[in-house]
C-alpha cells in the first residue's frame, strides 16, 4: 500500500494556554495515496486548516475547516463524478474519557475521542472527508433503467401492479358512484 500522508503533533508538545493553528495540505503523491485509500478516481485538492486548542487542565478541542475537490465514480455508469467539498471538523479530545458498559451505545456526541499520544491531523482529514464524501454519486443523465422479469408466455409485472392501494380507489369510486340509487 502506498504511503498515507502523516502530520502528527505530540499532545504533551502542544501548548496548554494558547490555540497552535495548523494546515495540512498533502502533496499530488499524499492526495494520490489518500484518493487510492478512499476509492476516489482524483483529489485535485485537499486542505484542513484550524486550530489545536487547550481545553480544561487537560483536554484539547480540534476545530478546521475542510475543503477538497473529489472526483468519483459514478455509482450507475462509473463515469467521472467531481464534487466540491466544504465541512467544518470538530473532534474533541477527553483524557478521562470512559466508553459505556453497554452492549449497543448509542452516542451523543461523535466528536469526542479519547486524548491520544498523538493527534495526526491527516487522519482527521481522511476520516473528515470519508465522511463528507456523496454515498452515490451520479454522473448527469445517469438513470437506474427499469428491469423487467418474466417467465416465457407470461406478461411481466411491472411497478404499477405492484402498488395494492391503487386498485382500491378505482373500486372506491364505482361503490361511490354506483352505489347511490
Amino acid at each position: 500500500m502506498t504511503d498515507l500522508p502523516s502530520q502528527p503533533y505530540r499532545v504533551t508538545a502542544l501548548p496548554t494556554r494558547k490555540p497552535m493553528r495548523f494546515t495540512f495540505a498533502p502533496d499530488a503523491a499524499g492526495r494520490a495515496a489518500i484518493a487510492a485509500e478512499l476509492g476516489l478516481l482524483d483529489l485535485p485538492e485537499l486542505r484542513l486548516a484550524g486550530e489545536i486548542r487547550p481545553a480544561g487542565k487537560s483536554d484539547f478541542t480540534l476545530e478546521a475547516a475542510l475543503t477538497a475537490r473529489v472526483v468519483q465514480p459514478c455509482s450507475i455508469t462509473l463515469a467521472p463524478v467531481p464534487a466540491s467539498i466544504a465541512e467544518p471538523v470538530r473532534r474533541t479530545y477527553v483524557r478521562d474519557y470512559r466508553l459505556p458498559d453497554a452492549d449497543e451505545v448509542e452516542l451523543e456526541d461523535d466528536t469526542t475521542d479519547p486524548l491520544p499520544e498523538v493527534i495526526d491531523v491527516a487522519d482527521v482529514a481522511r476520516e473528515a472527508l470519508a465522511l463528507a464524501l456523496p454515498l452515490y454519486p451520479r454522473a448527469p443523465g445517469a438513470e437506474l433503467g427499469q428491469a423487467v422479469f418474466a417467465e416465457p408466455g407470461t406478461a411481466p409485472l411491472k411497478d404499477e401492479d405492484l402498488r395494492p392501494f391503487a386498485g382500491l380507489a378505482g373500486l372506491k369510486a364505482k361503490l361511490e358512484g354506483g352505489g347511490g340509487a
